[in-house]
């Protein structure tokens, strides 16, 4: 089955920031850290030719950096409870540097966070996050296969990522970054998505949805 989100999407415009249209009542506990992510989740208008690439990856690493937020672990993909939560890139690395920069000196909970680029599939190993580019497309089925046992949250951005398996895919429509997700592939890699996060995705496909 697949569920589709009327979020109201949300432009950046340089100098002006991310702005949330429309905030959600949420209980106080809450409201500080739902309006943030609110304010990142949702589409980014990107100006200038020249300065796109470089804008598309700043609001990428940002998305990435809140998925881990919003996305439960099992015990077992960490080596201790202070081990750090590992994003990875593989082969070409898109971000040239936004997302190491990104994540420098965050933690969640109790894990830091940290970056590690492999260069070939076979290489890739203690990832939490793997993010898959689109130069990498053509390796994509074996990549997935290479990772499915292991508890990774797979993030791409190459066309249809999410319908061969991919968790979560990033889409650009009219100037704006949305994503997709496939459900059923992170619950059969055991990772459970809050339903605040599938909540902003604009697709979402297969499995059952939880709280």
């Amino acid at each position: 089955m697949t569920f589709s989100s009327a979020q109201p999407c949300v432009w950046w415009n340089r100098g002006s920031g991310l702005r949330a249209r429309k905030v959600r009542r949420v209980p106080p506990r809450l409201f500080v850290a739902v309006l943030g992510v609110l304010a990142v989740f949702h589409c980014a208008r990107l100006f200038s030719a020249q300065a796109n690439a470089l804008s598309e990856y700043q609001v990428k690493a940002a998305f990435l950096f809140h998925f881990a937020q919003f996305v439960e672990w099992p015990e077992q993909a960490f080596n201790n409870a202070s081990g750090p939560l590992t994003y990875c890139t593989v082969g070409d690395d898109p971000f040239q540097g936004i997302l190491d920069a990104s994540l420098r000196g965050k933690t969640l909970g109790t894990h830091p966070l940290r970056v590690q680029h492999f260069q070939h599939r076979q290489e890739i190993q203690g990832c939490q996050v793997l993010f898959i580019g689109t130069g990498e497309r053509k390796l994509l089925p074996s990549i997935l296969a290479d990772v499915k046992e292991n508890f990774v949250l797979t993030v791409g951005e190459s066309e249809d990522f999410v319908q061969e398996g991919g968790m979560i895919g990033f889409k650009l429509e009219e100037s704006k970054i949305r994503f997709d997700i496939n459900l059923e592939a992170a619950q059969k890699a055991k990772l459970r998505i809050s339903s605040r996060l599938l909540a902003l995705a604009k697709n979402v496909i297969g499995g059952q949805r939880g709280t």
